[in-house]
């Protein structure tokens, strides 16, 4: 199984839970509506990925993602994630009223950062996006509709989440088409201080 690090553990995520419009400029940004309910979908183990391809038989969005590592049933560190996803095929199974996996859940669909431990999620977590060195997405968990330990409850309501799986909290506005050459950089901060950062080059 394909792992992520905590701290230069490695750790092996039996599935990412991921959570879907849970930043109201985003739900407008793609034309959706408000949901009523929480938007849950699962990504496999075999989506984590180091690679960031641009490409995978039809143009990627980037979507950045404040993550966090599950241990013990509490949300215990904190990391930087890309949610990419197949906008247009999303788009045809929407219409069309069927699931979202083919476009969110293919493998090298999700990649992190290192994980860095918490002893409890901080209101003051925030996260940014670069591409090229300029800023395109930015978030924090005030935007967020649905916050991270609203997030863990909810889902343990109806599947456990088991020790190492991964929850990904949604994504603010500023998606866009992964290009060959970009160099991504994701950063974690609490306050002003950065807690964890990753970076990569789209292939």
């Amino acid at each position: 199984m394909t792992t992520v690090t905590v701290e230069n553990r490695l750790i092996r995520p039996s599935k990412i839970a991921c959570i879907g419009r849970n930043y109201v400029d985003h739900i407008k940004e793609l034309g959706n509506d408000n949901p009523e309910q929480m938007v849950i979908f699962i990504k496999p183990n075999t989506a984590i990925s180091t690679r960031l391809k641009s490409n995978m038989s039809e143009p990627v969005h980037y979507e950045a993602e404040l993550c966090f590592l599950c241990q013990n049933g509490r949300l215990s560190a904190v990391g930087f994630g890309l949610d990419l996803t197949k906008r247009n095929l999303q788009s045809r199974l929407k219409e069309k009223g069927l699931p979202w996996e083919r476009a969110k859940a293919f493998d090298g669909s999700a990649l992190f950062s290192q994980f860095r431990k918490i002893s409890e999620v901080s209101s003051h977590l925030t996260f940014d996006l670069t591409i090229d060195g300029t800023t395109v997405q930015s978030g924090n968990i005030d935007l967020m509709i649905h916050k991270p330990d609203h997030i863990r409850a909810e889902i343990s309501t109806f599947m456990t989440l088991l020790d190492g799986d991964i929850v990904m909290t949604g994504t603010p506005k500023g998606v866009g088409e992964i290009n060959p050459g970009q160099v991504f950089t994701g950063t974690v901060k609490d306050g002003k201080k950065v807690i964890v950062s990753g970076t990569w080059t789209a292939e």
